[in-house]
């Protein structure tokens, strides 16, 4: 009477890697997201290696822990993955003031987001 196993979200040929509190706002770092939405690993690595956003060495972390997991947990041929899917999610959120004039004060919003990409094994390199 053990509890039961959690069964595997992901699909046979697929694996993920997230990174949780980013300090960048979602809709920035979405951006980058769709620019590697769908390409071979290998082109998303050197489009985030050659990227002038600052937070493109997070998501070039993120990118090589996901092909990490794929390569010694789930035995994937590295060659044949895909950024099946990248997407981002909010979290926390700094709440800052900042004195104004005529004693008002001004909110200032610092968000975090947070980032999964998922790869997948394709039959043929594309």
């Amino acid at each position: 009477m053990g509890k039961k196993r959690n069964l595997r979200r992901l699909g046979e040929h697929e694996t993920q890697a997230k990174t949780r509190l980013l300090r960048i706002s979602p809709q920035k770092l979405n951006l980058l997201a769709a620019s590697i939405r769908g390409k071979t690993v290998e082109q998303a690595l050197a489009d985030l290696s050659f990227s002038r956003k600052r937070i493109a060495r997070d998501v070039k972390k993120t990118l090589e822990s996901a092909i990490a997991n794929a390569e010694n947990n789930h035995d994937l041929d590295v060659d044949a993955l895909i950024v099946a899917e990248a997407y981002v999610g909010k979290n926390l959120v700094l709440k800052r003031w900042r004195a104004r004039a005529r004693g008002r004060v001004a909110s200032i919003v610092k968000p975090f987001s947070q980032l999964t990409i998922v790869v997948r094994q394709v039959e043929e390199p594309s």
